[in-house]
């Protein structure tokens, strides 16, 4: 984990659900907490709590205990 990402981490985490799986972050924002899960963003689609979010709201969206978080992967193929 980056220096600069650390800088922006809460000092005490939160939990999150992610795709129906509880996960700890310090995470605030969601697109530190894709940093710092070390998740890829590429063909992703997110919503949390039910609400999608787009991409150009990550840095700003944040995140709160509790928030139910779903990601789906766009996959090629038929």
């Amino acid at each position: 984990m980056s220096l600069a990402l650390l800088s922006t981490l809460k000092p005490t985490s939160m939990k999150l659900k992610v795709n129906d799986k509880e996960v700890e972050t310090r995470a605030t924002h969601l697109s530190l907490f894709f940093q710092e899960q070390d998740f890829p963003t590429t063909g992703i689609a997110v919503a949390v709590n039910q609400r999608m979010v787009p991409r150009a709201e990550w840095d700003s969206y944040a995140l709160n205990e509790g928030d139910n978080i779903l990601i789906i992967k766009a996959v090629c193929g038929g």
